[in-house]
């Protein structure tokens, strides 16, 4: 099917220029052959969509509906792992409030990220808290003062930043297509993402 041109910029640069400042560990030895507990499917799935992302990224914005899309048009699971960068002001707390509203049904929280995703410009870290009270009161869910008391949320994300790194990661969006089947490649990194539905189809029938 014909899919939008999307630009070829990512948050790369920047976090190179992190990882070169010694803000985020360098590169650590190469993986196994075997596909690492992240970059499997979840249990019952033959395929997924694996993604790093960082809710203030733009590619990460642009790139978003497009992962929504072929996750519904292929049936299968889009996991989303956080990967919040501190170049950026207000995406730890977006992700914090993501895990709140995952906490309600991981729908809504998916929901939250692409609405995050599509106002990514407009919002600023003074008003992403009423940012996410009008979606929190448009979906009907109490958004108490202290959203993560014990911080349990951050926690998670942190996990997902800790389980990135040991990835390898170095931009984001990050996003592998994985596969629990025992031959042929368990992963392939989307470089590009006009070729995703493509590459979709060439691991489906390894």
């Amino acid at each position: 099917m014909p899919i939008k041109r999307l630009p070829r910029f990512s948050c790369v640069f920047l976090l190179s220029l992190l990882v070169f400042a010694g803000l985020i560990l360098p590169c650590l030895p190469a993986f196994a052959q075997d596909a690492p507990e992240a970059l499997r499917p979840p249990k019952g799935a033959q395929l997924a969509l694996v993604v790093f992302e960082d809710l203030q990224c733009p590619q990460c914005g642009r790139v978003a509906p497009l992962l929504a899309q072929a996750s519904k048009t292929y049936k299968i699971p889009l996991v989303q792992h956080d990967f919040p960068l501190p170049i950026h002001n207000w995406s730890f707390d977006a992700a914090v409030f993501a895990r709140y509203f995952d906490t309600h049904s991981k729908d809504v929280g998916n929901e939250f990220r692409l609405d995050v995703f599509a106002h990514q410009l407009e919002i600023n870290p003074q008003n992403l808290r009423g940012f996410a009270e009008k979606f929190a009161a448009e979906h009907k869910i109490g958004l108490p003062f202290v959203v993560d008391p014990d911080g349990k949320l951050a926690g998670l994300i942190r996990a997902d930043k800790d389980m990135g790194v040991s990835l390898h990661i170095d931009h984001t969006p990050t996003i592998w297509i994985v596969s629990g089947k025992h031959s042929g490649k368990p992963y392939v990194e989307v470089t590009d993402p006009n070729q995703l539905y493509v590459m979709i189809d060439a691991m489906k029938k390894d």
